[in-house]
């Protein structure tokens, strides 16, 4: 109700040029927001190597690269809402939103390299254990790690959702997870204080498991965004919001995806056998209209308009036949 509401007082329309205007706002929305990141993490992760360096710590050189890993994925990012700027052409016919979906890939394999290396470090010095100096100081750094990765966190999932990038909300909690492991580097600090050289690489194995948790859940989103998995509940809204349209008498197969961070549908609905080509194609501005402001992030939606099933013999059974495409 708030968005439809907001929808009736606020001047719009469905042309082309405002979906266009609409994309590049989001993807310079995207693109302030990794650099912004980025830099707060490259400092974070500065200010660890330097206490890495003094104090030796395999616990916090294990969260360092991890920090640094996770800084560089903006990399990959900022150069898929470059590319999603580019307007569709006669080859890329849908645009070139998919980058998005390939930046994903590289942040996946990013999170992997980084867990294998936090791994060996970890069971290197655990075969090996080494004094744990300047405890004062990776404890602080471990504060710091946790206070920058959270910031980060909660701003690239805000803005990933708000402009519907996964690949950004999965690269936030990512940076969530990493202020986590952050926090562990205290537990091992704490263990070297008491003279427990183990505690140290037994933390850097904690942080590495941490670290493959979120490869589980970022190659499982990447995954699915490749094979055009949506939530089901917006194809219920999307179904939802056909069924309230007049002359709309039922519904057939409802299909959305993904490209980029933005969601293209296509529907089937059901007509009178004796509507006119010009009355269905009206009816079918109609459905797209209402799926348009049902589903959040659709831009883009195909609507085919048939005749009832039992009417399909009839002398007239083409009348009502009408393809439409729309665009918001």
């Amino acid at each position: 109700m708030r968005h439809r509401l907001a929808h009736a007082l606020t001047p719009h329309s469905h042309e082309a040029m405002d979906k266009v205007d609409s994309a590049v706002t989001a993807s310079r929305e995207g693109m302030r927001t990794l650099w912004l990141s980025f830099g707060i993490l490259g400092l974070t992760t500065l200010v660890e190597a330097a206490i890495v360096t003094l104090s030796g710590s395999v616990a916090l050189l294990g969260d360092t690269i991890h920090n640094a890993a996770d800084a560089l994925t903006a990399l990959p990012l900022g150069l898929a809402f470059l590319l999603g700027r580019r307007a569709a052409n006669r080859r890329y016919t849908y645009g070139y939103g998919r980058a998005e979906d390939l930046a994903g890939i590289a942040i996946v394999l990013t999170i992997a390299a980084s867990s294998a290396l936090a791994g060996y470090q970890a069971v290197a010095r655990l075969l090996d254990p080494q004094p744990v100096s300047h405890l004062w100081a990776v404890a602080a750094a471990a504060l710091t790690g946790f206070a920058g990765n959270e910031w980060v966190a909660r701003y690239r999932i805000r803005t990933g959702r708000r402009i519907g990038s996964a690949a950004l909300v999965a690269d936030g909690l990512h940076a969530r997870t990493d202020g986590f492991t952050s926090l562990a580097v205290l537990l091992g600090a704490g263990g070297a204080a008491l003279g427990w050289r183990w505690a140290d690489p037994v933390v850097g194995l904690l942080i590495t498991a941490a670290i493959l948790m979120v490869l589980k859940g970022a190659a499982r989103e990447v995954f699915r965004r490749l094979m055009d998995s949506v939530d089901p509940a917006l194809v219920d809204a999307a179904e939802a919001a056909l069924r309230e349209v007049d002359g709309v008498l039922g519904i057939g197969q409802v299909r959305m995806r993904w490209i980029g961070h933005a969601l293209r549908a296509e529907a089937d609905i059901v007509v009178e056998p004796h509507l006119t080509v010009v009355s269905a194609h009206a009816l079918a501005v109609s459905a797209e209209h209402a799926l348009i402001h049902a589903v959040p992030r659709l831009t883009a939606a195909t609507v085919h308009t048939d005749h009832l099933p039992e009417t399909r013999n009839a002398p007239d059974a083409h009348a009502g036949l009408s393809h439409h495409t729309a665009v918001a």
